[in-house]
């Protein structure tokens, strides 16, 4: 399976840390690769390893099989990347950033003529909420503007569309 670099650094960062990026690079399009071959190939200590591959496999974004070194005894696991599972971590974290996009969105055109705002933008308020303060800042105390929010409305709209089209 090809994934974009993009999706595959974004979830990553999102799900398992910027410590793990150097790994998924390595095992992509790799199988069963040892932890000790990981760990000398990248140049991590095996400990960060280990602890990285186990974050992703909590994920589900790796899996691996233990077997048994015949000569020291000890158990070796071998890592291979589940791509798959990456694009669907995506897929589930763009719809909710649309669905928070549309709740945003939603609140912003409610409130379209009755929007208030601190000059120092301590706060920002609808029309009840700045009556109670006597159009008051309750940070700073300057006297709260009304704001037009049309440009936060469109900019909301795009930031939508931009996410739905590359979903």
């Amino acid at each position: 399976m090809r994934l974009k670099k993009e999706i595959i650094k974004q979830v990553a960062l999102e799900y398992i840390g910027e410590d793990s990026l150097k790994l998924i690079e390595y095992l992509k399009g790799k199988k069963d690769v040892s932890e000790f071959v990981i760990a000398k190939s990248t140049k991590t200590e095996i400990h960060e390893v280990r602890n990285i591959m186990y974050r992703l496999n909590g994920h589900n974004l790796s899996t691996y099989i233990r077997k048994k070194d015949r000569i020291k005894g000890w158990y070796i696991s071998y890592w291979t990347l589940n791509l798959k599972r990456f694009q669907e971590l995506y897929n589930k974290s763009q719809e909710v950033r649309i669905e928070n996009l549309k709740e945003k969105l939603r609140k912003e055109q409610e409130s379209r003529e009755g929007l208030f705002i601190c000059s120092q933008l301590c706060s920002r308020m609808g029309f009840e909420k700045a009556m109670e303060l006597e159009f008051k800042c309750p940070e700073c105390g300057r006297v709260l503007q009304k704001q037009d929010n049309s440009r936060t409305i469109e900019h909301l709209k795009e930031m939508i569309s931009k996410i739905e089209a590359t979903a």
